[in-house]
């Protein structure tokens, strides 16, 4: 049972990675319909911002938070502006147009600090473990559960308890009738591309202390925060938020049981399985228009 519970703790703080990660994808898509293959890269750009703001300006991980998302959320609503909102409506060469962007900042990245791996210092203040009778918790693991609760219900009161977030859902609903009542639709979907981007700077720089940073480090937690939100329900936050855990801990636990290549594919198996039965996942949002 020490193992079990040991095993439960792990999933449930890289379920904490992935919903922040799946959060972004989610809102981008619950509101524009747009598959970002790019998000990967955002995560990874999240990650080099911590490791540059820590190696030149000194700063800690807690620290950089607050810059590294608004560093990522102004290259996402760069990136929107100049190519995806010319692409709304297209969902194959909005795929496309993403993940050549992915391709680009990837390459960028190696061209500028190279493919060597980086590697950044958790803060010291929350260094250290706990411990409950035989589980042992790292107390910066359980920084990352409370931050992404924290994230789960920010990004939730900011879709249903903000006039940005009454606006957003008016045009979700249809973008043609809110614009008649004077909602610049073009700019919600701008600012609303850059916060997704900035989530997953976020997920990138809260992981740079559990893994090292690479250019590539973000298209296989891109992958997984993909299976999530399809999970969940393509859009839906309580979904990302419930799937993510779900992933996580499954995930844990069978590659304990077996190793982590097997556990991988038992798990993919079953979601297999749950979308053959629930193809729009466990919480489907509503349609767009």
């Amino acid at each position: 049972m020490d193992v079990v519970f040991n095993q439960l703790f792990a999933g449930l703080s890289m379920a904490s990675i992935l919903l922040i990660i799946a959060l972004g994808l989610a809102i981008i898509y619950g509101t524009m319909g747009v598959i970002n293959l790019a998000h990967g890269e955002f995560v990874m750009l999240g990650a080099y911002a911590t490791w540059a703001l820590q190696s030149f300006a000194g700063l800690g991980v807690l620290a950089a938070l607050p810059l590294v998302f608004a560093a990522v959320a102004a290259v996402g609503w760069v990136i929107e502006k100049l190519m995806v909102q010319r692409l709304y409506h297209r969902p194959l060469d909005t795929i496309l147009a993403t993940w050549g962007i992915g391709i680009i900042l990837q390459q960028a990245v190696r061209l500028s600090v190279g493919a060597e791996s980086r590697f950044v210092k958790g803060p010291e203040l929350l260094s250290g473990n706990t411990e409950i009778g035989a589980l042992v918790m790292s107390n910066y693991r359980l920084f990352v559960i409370a931050f992404s609760i924290f994230v789960l219900v920010g990004s939730w009161m900011l879709m249903t308890r903000t006039e940005f977030g009454t606006k957003l859902r008016a045009v979700i609903q249809n973008r043609g009738i809110s614009e008649c009542y004077g909602i610049e639709s073009k700019r919600i979907y701008s600012i609303t591309f850059a916060y997704g981007a900035g989530l997953a700077g976020i997920a990138g720089a809260l992981i740079t202390p559990l893994f090292s940073t690479i250019p590539t480090m973000g298209t296989g937690l891109v992958v997984d925060a993909f299976l999530v939100v399809i999970v969940g329900g393509l859009g839906s936050l309580i979904g990302a938020a419930s799937a993510s855990v779900l992933i996580g801990e499954a995930t844990a636990l069978l590659s304990a049981v077996m190793n982590d290549t097997l556990g991988r594919i038992a798990v993919l198996a079953g979601i297999i399985i749950l979308i053959r039965f629930r193809p729009r996942g466990l919480f489907p949002s509503d349609t767009r228009n």
